[in-house]
């Protein structure tokens, strides 16, 4: 059997960590986290992905370093659903208005009200962000993902409705 580095095992439990976040969601919202997060992953492959598991969301973060600071995206799920959020959308052109949110800095979209990561439209609105964002992403390598915080309290999960059983 092959022995397992540092790095590897800090990995593999990382892994099983944001999984066991992930499953306290009902079936089909779980789905829709993995997918949106495979096709940011995808997307930005050098990215840090910055994880919180809070009391209203469970966060995923985007970005160049491991500085939240310098993050420019973010998935933010919880038992309704996800939204995308671009954390300096405010400088961001949105010909088609499909942003939301009025404050001084972030703007976000709910993913699955007939937009989606794959949608041209966010497409063009998630490479503004990549260009607008001061640190750029590295051109080459693999990115790794970081538990920041993990609330002890939090909001449930799943939907009234939902699906109760055990994992």
């Amino acid at each position: 059997m092959p022995r397992m580095g540092y790095r590897q095992m800090n990995m593999d439990s990382t892994a099983k960590q944001v999984a066991g976040f992930i499953a306290k969601f009902d079936p089909p919202i779980r789905g829709r986290i993995r997918a949106a997060r495979a096709a940011m992953r995808q997307r930005l492959p050098t990215a840090v992905e910055l994880i919180y598991d809070n009391y209203n969301f469970f966060v995923m973060g985007f970005s160049p370093t491991e500085r939240p600071s310098d993050a420019i995206l973010s998935l933010a799920a919880n038992a309704k659903g996800i939204n995308l959020f671009f954390l300096q959308g405010v400088r961001l052109p949105d010909p088609h208005g499909l942003l939301q949110g009025r404050g001084k800095q972030v703007r976000f979209l709910r993913l699955g009200e007939g937009k989606g990561l794959a949608d041209s439209q966010v497409e063009a609105l998630i490479q503004s962000a990549i260009e607008e964002s001061e640190v750029p992403f590295e051109k080459s390598g693999t990115g790794k993902t970081m538990v920041r915080s993990i609330s002890a309290k939090q909001r449930p999960r799943r939907s009234s409705g939902g699906d109760k059983a055990r994992l």
